[in-house]
């Protein structure tokens, strides 16, 4: 079994993304699952594209896109994407899109085909806090994971596709004028094993 995983580089003002600093802390093998890992730009323009040649490039079984989510208290697994980019903050091109569709045309909103409730039980079960999320917002979170599940259902591909969101890491909190909640990288790292565990036995 092959597994994408892809992070973002910084934004925002950071120096780091928990996103792929806790992929990059993966090893290329997790059980039976070879790992690849793929830093994706905080871009809305730019984002789908890198996204769409690293799925064409390594024909994956399954891809875990995994981003930023600063102020959560724990692991987030999304559940839906929706057709829609709208942000308060520009993107690392400067961009600020309001009102606009991810895919002109597209469904209004696709599912995550992962086992989003198996996934969040398993983090759970080993005391690492997580939740289901409904909502992956309208930034370039978003972006990546509608434009991968609108990829996967357009080209009718046999691929299981989502999303995760980490927290601030510890490193990234201990930097901020206020308190703000925070998740030991190596925690996110064991995260994203215990998800890719689900879906070594689920296959």
């Amino acid at each position: 079994m092959k597994i994408l995983l892809t992070g973002f580089e910084p934004f925002g003002g950071e120096t780091i993304n928990p996103s792929f600093e806790a992929i990059k802390q993966l090893p290329d093998c997790v059980g039976s699952a070879e790992i690849i890992k793929v830093q994706l730009p905080v871009s809305f323009e730019s984002s789908g594209p890198a996204l769409t040649e690293a799925v064409e490039t390594c024909q994956p079984d399954a891809v875990i896109c995994v981003g930023q989510a600063g102020g959560y208290s724990g692991i987030a697994v999304e559940r839906v994407a929706v057709n829609l980019r709208d942000a308060t903050a520009a993107d690392n091109c400067g961009i600020t899109p309001e009102d606009q569709p991810v895919i002109a045309g597209g469904p209004d909103a696709y599912f995550s085909s992962l086992p989003v409730k198996e996934i969040t039980a398993a983090l759970k079960h080993h005391g690492i806090p997580a939740f289901v999320s409904n909502s992956a917002g309208t930034y370039v979170c978003n972006n990546v994971m509608y434009t991968l599940l609108h990829l996967i259902r357009s080209r009718n591909l046999p691929i299981q596709g989502g999303f995760i969101h980490v927290p601030y890491s510890m490193e990234q909190a201990a930097h901020k004028t206020s308190s703000v909640p925070s998740m030991a990288l190596e925690h996110m790292t064991k995260g994203l094993e215990l998800a890719i565990d689900v879906l070594i036995h689920q296959n």
